[in-house]
């Protein structure tokens, strides 16, 4: 909004300016009642040639499409759900890799779709412009076929609960975010505990729509791997630890365009560092293919 000084002006101009602004004022009070209320609810679906999730690929290097609403109160309080295609829970199953070693040729198992739900509180206690956020987040797959593995797999569904604080600095936003596993983490056994501390950085240029964004991450995963899979794949050790076995850190960096109306697209490159085991791959797909292998991400947003 511009500011104006005054000046000595006649008393005639003085008139005509300040009916001017009455009613340029009028007009802009007519036109905010006009407006459309701003719905607390919004919604998006997005399609994307591969689902990363904490830069392991969730649909087998496979296009994905998805889509949620989430509602935000005034106060703060928000609860949202968001949904995509993968295939992850059936591939480990019918896996020859070591990740499905103990479950080879099982192809009886079905888990097409992740339903995630959460809820939490966000609001700029800090600032503004500097919003604190704190959740729970519920990851639930349903599943049907899975086998008894006596304790060698863990349930597929995980729950969460994490802190952010966003930040802004001018032209720069985004978010240091911690999250922790209060039950077994995504199917690994014993792994209750694993947390996921992550920092994400948006820079709009301010030209064309264009944001440059950046993400670095590490998923830690706690426990010990089950002493029955260590002798199935004959590993020459007599205990290991699922944070040597699984543990990793991710990262991402890419650009989004806004073409406005609520529809926005994203370039991104991701990779992680996630390890090699005994052979294989610990994050790998019924070919033995690593599912953590640096890609280039392409997707589509739309946002209602």
């Amino acid at each position: 909004m511009k500011s104006f000084q005054k000046t000595a002006i006649s008393a005639v101009a003085v008139g005509l300016l300040t009916g001017l602004a009455c009613a340029s004022a009028s007009a802009e009070d007519a036109a905010a009642a006009d407006a459309p209320e701003v719905s607390p609810i919004t919604a998006n679906v997005t399609v994307v040639n591969d689902y990363r999730y904490r830069g392991i690929s969730q649909s087998n290097f496979k296009p994905a499409i998805q889509g949620g609403f989430d509602y935000a109160h005034e106060s703060g309080f928000y609860v949202g759900n968001w949904n995509s295609s993968i295939s992850w829970i059936g591939d480990s199953y019918s896996a020859t890799g070591s990740n499905g070693s103990f479950n080879k040729s099982n192809t009886n198992v079905s888990a097409p779709i992740e339903m995630d739900f959460y809820a939490g509180f966000k609001k700029e206690l800090i600032g503004e412009g500097f919003a604190s956020d704190l959740g729970f987040l519920q990851y639930y797959y349903p599943t049907s076929g899975i086998p008894n593995t006596n304790g060698s797999t863990a349930n597929p569904n995980t729950s969460e609960i994490y802190a952010a604080q966003n930040y802004t600095f001018g032209p720069v936003t985004g978010f240091v975010k911690v999250s922790y596993a209060v039950s077994t983490l995504f199917g690994t056994a014993n792994s209750t505990g694993s947390y996921y501390p992550d920092l994400t950085v948006n820079y709009d240029t301010g030209i064309w729509g264009l944001a440059l964004n950046g993400h670095v991450g590490y998923q830690y995963v706690a426990g010990n791997i089950p002493t029955q899979n260590l002798t199935t794949l004959a590993l020459p050790v007599k205990s290991l630890s699922n944070s040597t076995a699984y543990s990793y850190t991710d990262w991402k960096l890419g650009v989004t365009k806004d073409f406005g109306g609520g529809l926005s697209g994203a370039l991104a490159y991701v990779g992680t560092n996630a390890a090699t085991l005994y052979g294989g791959y610990a994050y790998a797909n019924p070919s033995g293919k690593n599912l953590g292998k640096s890609t280039g991400l392409v997707s589509l947003t739309k946002t209602f």
